[in-house]
């Protein structure tokens, strides 16, 4: 005769899961708090070291330094990181869904060895790739215009392989054999038909992409030598070069910081729901 050994006490599983949940978010959370109360400082107080306080609030000035230093060059970086970031996403998400959607979809000669070739992609750093992008947009003369930039950013292998994913999960075949016996064409097929039930991996691959974009620095640090041309990495970096030898530069690149992650953060929470919509896409099917 066996017995069966007493059941754990559930308070005290769901105690420590619940505490490392905490110990979690205040792990990621406790950077961007500090930004935010750091951001409120004048340069005395940031070295002084008392970041977490809210004494001596000193926000509205910081904003207004960050406004006018260099004739508002910090807003012109602002602007081309959602250049680069935003038509940059939109556009790889495209391609990439494109391309994820063909693999899927479609039979031709090589197809499996063309989309090894791809997951080989996925294993090469992108850092790895600057120096040759450069070298070939030196050749075509982009080097030092936004399209030095935008144009390696188009292509993303691990949105393709993400894209094949989703289109095998959420696209059926019967749904485009109707559409093309309603005399519908290929592209007006994937336009109105295969796009829109893909549309959680589209949305999936441009978070990852606007997110990397954004937070590129090698890539414009190799191609773009004119000020008037870095996104916000690019620039804050080259603050922040400049605090040692002068210290007031603390507050703007702090204060710069602050503001760079708020797209980020509307990215996210405005998208949400496409990933909620798509997880229970299936339980209408």
């Amino acid at each position: 005769m066996t017995t069966r050994p007493a059941p754990g006490n559930p308070w005290l599983s769901k105690t420590a899961v619940n505490g490392a949940l905490l110990l979690a978010v205040v792990y990621m959370l406790f950077p961007l708090i500090w930004l935010v109360t750091a951001a409120t400082k004048d340069t005395g107080g940031l070295l002084s070291g008392n970041a977490f306080s809210f004494q001596g609030f000193n926000l509205g000035e910081n904003l207004s330094g960050l406004a006018s230093y260099g004739d508002g060059v910090y807003f012109r970086w602002y602007g081309n990181s959602l250049l680069y970031a935003g038509v940059g996403a939109v556009l790889c998400s495209l391609i990439c869904v494109a391309a994820g959607y063909a693999f899927d979809k479609y039979e031709f000669r090589g197809k499996e060895k063309l989309f090894g070739l791809v997951l080989l992609g996925v294993l090469v750093p992108t850092t790895a790739l600057a120096l040759p992008m450069y070298l070939l947009a030196s050749k075509i003369g982009i080097v030092n215009t936004y399209w030095s930039v935008l144009i390696p950013v188009l292509v993303n292998p691990f949105g393709v392989y993400l894209a094949r994913v989703f289109s095998a999960g959420y696209i059926p075949n019967e749904a485009l054999e109707a559409a093309r016996i309603d005399g519908a064409g290929e592209l007006r097929t994937f336009w109105s038909i295969g796009l829109p039930m893909v549309m959680p991996g589209f949305v999936t691959v441009f978070l990852f992409q606007f997110t990397a974009i954004w937070n590129n620095f090698f890539l414009p640090l190799v191609m773009l030598s004119d000020r008037d041309l870095f996104p916000l990495s690019l620039g804050l970096y080259s603050w922040n070069t400049n605090t040692h030898a002068e210290p007031s530069f603390y507050p703007l690149v702090v204060t710069g910081s602050l503001l760079a992650v708020i797209p980020l953060i509307v990215a996210f929470v405005s998208l949400q729901r496409h990933w909620k919509a798509g997880l229970t896409a299936g339980s209408v099917k």
